[in-house]
């Protein structure tokens, strides 16, 4: 972060300062991730408020604290800690006009163009991109205040509940290339359809400048029609068709027996070979959207598609890949889900079990905020999995159960389990998956199903997965 004065920052968020201290480390809120003589940002939440952690704090290395009332350490009182945070950000990033913006959002896929673009960009320069998958009110500005003068990029995951929230984040963090990955079901409970979502993903292309550049995935008619939503250049992505080159274009995609995919990748008349190095259906589209935006940025083809060879998951139970001693496969991707993206996990596993000879296992928990077309979705997923030619499907829990039920009704000639929990996932994974198979372990956040993940390769505690 730039370094700032109690003071300043008081005049900057319109608060008041108690004590004098300098600020030269970035924000967080969690005592657990320090930045020292960063400044500590006091949320009074349902369960704990931040301001009884001033003083952990501050022994963790922080310099000062962003409240809503005074605390051990020097401190900013504020009305609201999350506007001003979103403030203090915009006056960081204004403060830095050569440090380079990139924002993107989308339903399903952020995250990981996310990491592609960061490790691409650190070629060329310093870069800062969000963590996980910081990408809200908080999670934008605890993203801007770690950059830096030296700073030439900052790649920002932006994520919405509702129309406007984009908007919200983009004043906070205004893109000079902006990117809409896709227009799904996630969060449709709180959207009530995939127009309304587009509407909210396309205001991240109404932020931009005339002078910068929108990056629109083809292949996505929702999003493809945002393209007169901008003043910016548009420069679109996707897979080359007879019908249809997009600018940045992926042709002849081909996948190894682990699922690690090689494709051709042009752009203006010029062509390079990809190598990616992890796995995934899926992993072509958030390569090309990466390499859209980097072009964009000013990097050049050769340099954009070797960085994308070596890249490696940034961001853990993404699809993580691990071979147990005795030979066991396990592809860890329990860090969120959605009906697309379950799909996608699937299409990987059975192609793996295709291509190895392996058995296929999927290890399937909930999936949330579908709103009423939850059932469905479950049954879908079930459904698409047993076409995929999974061989054994284990729902966990009472609220996946419709993912066996669709699965069953195919009548694939697979076998499906469903269990009260992850205890007991666990326990029926132990005596029932042997070295000769491949596990897909998949679910929305708030299932935690990486700690069957973990059973599974040994790599969690012993004992309870609960």
């Amino acid at each position: 972060m730039i370094e700032m004065t109690l003071d300043e920052i008081a005049a900057v968020v319109g608060g008041t300062a108690h004590g004098e201290a300098v600020v030269s480390g970035g924000a967080f809120v969690d005592t657990r991730t320090p930045e020292e003589g960063g400044l500590f940002v006091a949320i009074a939440g349902e369960r704990v408020d931040g301001h009884d952690l001033a003083a952990a704090a501050g022994a963790a290395g922080a310099a000062a604290v962003l409240g809503s009332r005074p605390t051990d350490l020097p401190t900013v009182v504020v009305a609201d800690a999350t506007a001003a945070l979103g403030l203090l950000a915009r006056h960081v990033i204004d403060r830095l006009p050569d440090t380079v913006v990139l924002a993107m959002t989308g339903s399903q896929g952020k995250t990981g163009t996310k990491d592609y673009l960061a490790h691409v960009l650190s070629e060329a320069g310093p870069t800062i991109a969000t963590r996980g998958n910081f990408n809200n009110e908080l999670g934008v500005p605890l993203t801007v205040l770690r950059a830096t003068p030296d700073t030439r990029y900052l790649v920002v995951e932006m994520g919405a509940r509702g129309v406007g929230h984009v908007a919200e984040l983009c004043a906070i963090a205004p893109p000079r290339v902006a990117a809409v990955l896709n227009v799904g079901t996630a969060h449709i409970g709180e959207f009530g359809s995939r127009e309304a979502i587009a509407v909210a993903k396309g205001e991240i292309v109404e932020a931009l400048p005339a002078d910068g550049t929108a990056v629109l995935n083809a292949d996505d008619d929702l999003v493809a029609a945002m393209a007169p939503r901008t003043v910016a250049q548009v420069v679109t992505f996707g897979e080359a068709t007879d019908a249809r080159t997009p600018d940045v274009a992926v042709s002849e995609v081909t996948t190894d027996e682990l699922g690690r995919q090689s494709f051709e990748l042009a752009h203006r008349g010029s062509g390079a070979t990809v190598h990616l190095a992890q796995v995934g259906a899926f992993q072509w589209r958030n390569a090309a959207a990466a390499a859209a935006m980097a072009l964009a940025a000013g990097l050049d083809l050769d340099t954009v598609a070797d960085s994308l060879a070596d890249a490696v998951p940034a961001s853990r139970w993404r699809m993580e890949l691990a071979e147990r001693p005795d030979g066991l496969v396990v592809l860890n991707d329990a860090y969120n889900a959605n009906p697309e993206s379950m799909c996608a996990a699937l299409e990987t596993l059975a192609g793996i079990g295709a291509r190895t000879g392996r058995r296929t296992v999927a290890v399937l928990g909930q999936m949330l905020e579908l709103g009423d077309g939850a059932a469905e979705a479950h049954r879908s997923v079930g459904a698409y999995a047993a076409r995929a030619g999974v061989d054994v499907l284990l729902a966990v829990g009472d609220d996946a159960a419709g993912i066996a039920e669709g699965f069953d009704a195919v009548g694939s000639g697979g076998v499906s389990t469903t269990t009260a929990g992850r205890d007991e996932a666990a326990e029926w994974l132990r005596h029932n998956v042997s070295a000769a198979d491949v596990v897909l372990v998949k679910a929305s956040r708030g299932a935690a199903l990486e700690l069957i993940a973990d059973d599974l390769t040994g790599s969690g505690k012993e004992g309870s997965t609960a």
